[in-house]
């Protein structure tokens, strides 16, 4: 632990006490003495800002910097572990810095492309969109066609690794001196964040995400992702298509233009549950300022420095979770909870579903504009602490993006009925996975599993053989490993034992029909 670390947490620390956001006056009934007595502590410092405690550390966050305003972000997905009054609260975090010079950034084109970029970037303007990681300057080339060019701040990567190791620090003693926040993990929670900058910093990631959305979105979603020109695109530098449009973050020219807003909230809703079902990627960032309302009705997106991945499991395990809640079926949304390992085995399923009932059905029977996802998913997080769930990363991700598309489909549309438009896009996912055709594909799937395990079967019949003759030579000793190994490969046998019978099954049902034809 260095002084300079120390400092810096210190520094973040007085920030914080300055706007009352650590152990806020709000929630002092509540708290255990010692944390009373630090909280009127830290309060001689503050200085009474106005607002809730989410507004307050939101503001905190804004004065430190890129890396605490990262965090905020990350920390206002966690509707387990905060109250809707701080969560709130984080939503209105703004992450917008004054730009820098023009000669910083044709310096950072000059190390990113040497003596090529000045024919490159020729037509570099004024930055139009300055974050605290990197601004936007607009592009024109001598054919009149207009690029966006994303630069990074100068200097940027070593500030926010000074500000990882003061927040690491801090989740250290965290865990340290306060046993209860343990459950929480702060220091997992640094490391998750620490990641997720790492790849934000390379903007090389930021545009192979951009195009990957590009080649899932076709003509019929109403979505446009601008096309990455990885010509001018670095480490440092991402260069795409520039999108021209009006802002959905600017409320007043949406009123004044003649776009149909009842569509585009339905585009936005439909676009993000069809990527996350049919390809388990999405814009895990889809708050209203990386989003655009363009003058042929679509939807365009910016800013892919976050995408979002689940996996073919995970996407079955959500769409029916979905589909369940979708026909009040609690009892199925309860067994696939189980199936998928989100809840401890020590409870039951019926104990579960009742829960579950508890917080799907007040939702029915009212109107559109009166059930917020936001406040629902709360209540299932509530029920889920209460079962020992433990939340997986990419599914707190989709939750807090799918709060994200509710807050600004709203904002377009306030009646706008998330669970109507998600219907049809889950049913077509269920009949398409689930029914005859899904059926078909993992056949197909395990058949070509299969002839790959036949293929290897040769070598692995000649290793086991050489297994035994060692074995009878020289005893059989069983390390940890090989035991993890031998699970592993029950496991498999398991696997492949339901899958052969599902193929065996529609095999004859093939011979039956035919016979029968």
């Amino acid at each position: 632990m260095s002084f300079a670390t120390l400092f810096r947490l210190a520094k973040a620390g007085l920030v914080l006490a300055r706007h009352d956001a650590i152990l806020p006056r709000e929630y002092q009934a509540i708290l255990p003495l010692p944390a009373r007595l630090m909280g009127q502590l830290a309060r001689l410092y503050s200085q009474k800002g106005e607002g809730g405690p989410g507004e307050r550390l939101a503001r905190a966050l804004e004065q430190l910097g890129p890396s605490y305003v990262k965090f905020g972000q990350f920390l206002a997905s966690r509707g387990d572990i905060l109250t809707p009054e701080i969560a709130d609260g984080l939503a209105g975090l703004r992450d917008k810095m004054p730009p820098f010079s023009m000669d910083e950034a044709r310096t950072a084109l000059a190390e990113a492309f040497g003596e090529d970029s000045e024919a490159r970037f020729a037509g570099l303007q004024e930055p139009v969109a300055a974050a605290s990681v990197a601004q936007v300057h607009p592009l024109v080339l001598p054919d009149g066609t207009r690029l966006a060019v994303k630069i990074l701040r100068p200097g940027i990567e070593e500030r926010i690794q000074k500000d990882i190791e003061a927040m690491a620090l801090g989740a250290r003693l965290i865990e340290r001196f306060l046993p209860a926040a343990r459950r929480l993990e702060p220091c997992k929670f640094v490391r998750t964040l620490s990641r997720s900058l790492s790849l934000e910093m390379d903007l090389r990631m930021e545009a192979a995400g951009a195009s990957e959305l590009a080649e899932i979105m076709d003509s019929q979603s109403g979505v446009a992702i601008p096309e990455v020109d990885w010509s001018r695109t670095r480490l440092r530098v991402f260069t795409m298509q520039w999108l021209d449009g009006v802002p959905l973050s600017d409320p007043a020219a949406l009123q004044q233009s003649k776009i149909d807003k009842i569509a585009l909230g339905k585009a936005i809703t439909s676009s993000f549950l069809q990527s996350a079902l049919d390809h388990g990627v999405f814009h895990a960032d889809m708050h209203e300022g990386n989003l655009f309302a363009l003058d042929d009705g679509r939807l365009g997106m910016v800013d892919f420095g976050i995408i979002g991945r689940i996996g073919p499991a995970q996407r079955r395990y959500l769409a029916e979770i979905l589909y369940g809640f979708l026909r009040r079926d609690y009892r199925r949304v309860a067994e696939v909870h189980f199936e998928a390992g989100y809840v401890p085995d020590d409870y039951g399923v019926d104990d579960f579903s009742q829960a579950l009932r508890a917080v799907g059905e007040p939702i029915f029977g009212k109107t559109a504009k009166d059930v917020s996802m936001s406040h629902l998913l709360l209540q299932l997080f509530d029920v889920t602490a209460q079962f020992d769930m433990h939340l997986r990363p990419e599914l707190v991700l989709l939750q807090k993006t799918m709060v994200q598309v509710e807050g600004v489909a709203r904002m377009l549309d306030p009646d706008h009925d998330l669970w109507g438009t998600a219907a049809p896009v889950v049913e077509n996912w269920i009949r398409r996975e689930l029914g005859p055709e899904g059926m078909v594909n993992d056949a197909y799937d395990t058949l070509r599993e299969l002839h790959r395990v036949l293929v290897d079967l040769p070598a692995a019949i000649e290793s086991g053989t050489q297994i035994i003759t060692d074995a009878r030579k020289n005893g059989l000793k069983l390390s940890e490993e090989s035991v993890a190994h031998l699970a592993e490969a029950q496991a498999h046998r398991t696997r492949w034992t339901r899958r052969s019978l599902v193929v065996l099954a529609l095999a004859s049902l093939g011979i039956a029909l035919h016979l029968w034809l």
